[in-house]
């Protein structure tokens, strides 16, 4: 079932006042259903839909790139620039931009931390990254669900994960697997280290088939 949401909920989502949705759904340009009590809901699709008739001009877009070490700064600055054309070709009025040199698996990242505090305030209404990895490198459809709800959508130009980024994703694997061996086994303990050899040989031996 599709989720119903108030006027209010739809106000802020949109950014506009309690009264022009009211207006919107009395002239018709928004569709609302009338529940028994008086009260209107208003399915997200319209709210969807409203969203996507916004013109280029008016469409805030935030830049988002990243890389994993300082050794990537050419990449990292392909990626902005990339993106900054592909902003003005698409009209976005670019409003900022932020990277990060960290892992895709650390939720802690000063620019990641940034774009959230500007989706949650509703001062951006597109952030362009070049591949969704760059954004996250699991959980993307929870980010994305998480910035639909301030009607921020992402558009990820080339998609999933680019191409040569094996060796980031194979760093990504160890990082994950020696987190849990240390909560396992402690972080200095023989067979978090035995673990963790073991497990990065199996990666050697998976590559050389």
């Amino acid at each position: 079932m599709e989720r119903m949401l108030t006027p209010r909920q739809v106000a802020e989502v949109l950014g506009v006042s309690f009264i022009t949705i009211k207006r919107w759904i009395y002239s018709g340009k928004i569709k609302a259903v009338k529940l028994p009590t008086g009260k209107w809901r208003i399915p997200e699709s319209e709210v969807k839909k409203i969203l996507s008739e916004k013109s280029p001009e008016e469409t805030r877009a935030v830049i988002y790139a990243r890389v994993s070490s300082s050794d990537q700064r050419k990449d990292l600055e392909r990626q902005v620039e990339y993106l900054t054309s592909y902003c003005s070709a698409k009209g976005y009025k670019l409003v900022r931009i932020i990277t990060d040199i960290a892992s895709g698996l650390n939720a802690k990242r000063k620019g990641l931390q940034k774009l959230f505090k500007l989706v949650s305030e509703r001062e951006v209404d597109v952030v362009l990254i070049t591949h969704k990895d760059r954004l996250t490198r699991f959980g993307y459809e929870y980010l994305e669900y998480f910035f639909n709800q301030f009607g921020v959508r992402i558009e990820a130009i080339h998609g999933n994960e680019k191409k040569g980024a094996q060796q980031e994703f194979v760093e990504d694997l160890i990082a994950i697997v020696t987190s849990f061996a240390g909560k396992l086994y402690g972080m200095r303990s023989h067979k978090k280290k035995k673990l963790v050899q073991s497990f990065k040989q199996l990666l050697k031996e998976v590559e050389a088939e």
